[in-house]
């Protein structure tokens, strides 16, 4: 079986877990990718960037039309909060990158980032951290850079860290914070895509592969605005907390063999 359909069955089961969940699949798609090593970690982020890119435009616009209510106020701030994060945060990836251009410990630095905020975000689900209900909008603003940023660097997207946050500073149900967390992830992966193509040299990725991740990506957003909207909170919260100890898991083992 060549790379690109292993690739695009993963990122369709990826993408499609990560818009029920609010992750973004990137969560997912990311230590999968790496367990499979075929490509470097440069190569990595940035097929897994364009994956939740198209993933969460497709859902954020099926969500819309499918009548989910969003502030959309609210949502604009978190977004352009997302943007500077994500400006940044692609910065710092390609600093860290020069100073280490092999990638292993980018990788690893990723991994470490990356179980940190799962291991938060898991206890929050179990409501071992009492929810908030902020009404500022410079925290909004504030919420939306730092979750870019993470996405940014860590190239997943954003992960259970948005909706995790997203529910304990502004007390939203998990349901509508999966949707303000695929909007947020739109326009974080939105920048660091495009700032790629501006500033890097796209010719060294094998950009052939595109052609299995963005279809993959689009039927995943499709197929995950569809669960969606049939689940429960009950059911996207246990979906949730599956995903992070699956994820947890992938990356403590792909940690262990950079070690």
């Amino acid at each position: 079986m060549s790379v690109g359909i292993i690739y695009f069955f993963i990122i369709v089961f990826a993408n499609t877990i990560g818009a029920v969940s609010g992750m973004g699949g990137g969560v997912l798609i990311k230590p999968m990718l790496d367990l499979i090593h075929v490509h470097p970690v440069t190569a990595i982020s940035f097929y897994s960037s364009v994956a939740v890119l198209t993933m969460s435009f497709v859902s954020t616009y099926r969500q819309v039309k499918n009548g989910v209510k969003v502030k959309w106020p609210f949502a604009i701030r978190l977004s352009l909060g997302a943007v500077l994060g994500g400006l940044l945060g692609n910065y710092l990836f390609e600093w860290i990158l020069k100073l280490y251009p092999e990638g292993r410990e980018v990788q690893l630095i990723q991994i470490i980032l990356t179980v940190i905020t799962l291991f938060l975000s898991i206890i929050h689900s179990y409501g071992l951290i009492e929810n908030r209900a902020y009404q500022g909008k410079g925290l909004t603003l504030i919420s939306g850079l730092v979750l870019g940023f993470l996405a940014s660097l860590l190239g997943i997207g954003g992960g259970p860290i948005n909706v995790a946050l997203l529910m304990f500073l502004f007390d939203i149900p998990i349901k509508r914070a999966t949707v303000y967390s695929i909007i947020t992830i739109l326009f974080s992966q939105l920048t660091k895509v495009t700032s790629i193509f501006i500033v890097s040299d796209i010719t060294r990725f094998d950009l052939v592969i595109l052609y299995y991740i963005i279809p993959a990506a689009i039927i995943g957003g499709l197929l995950g605005a569809f669960i969606s909207k049939k689940a429960s909170d009950k059911s996207v919260n246990v979906l949730y907390q599956a995903v992070i100890i699956l994820v947890l898991l992938l990356n403590i083992y792909n940690g262990l063999k950079l070690i």
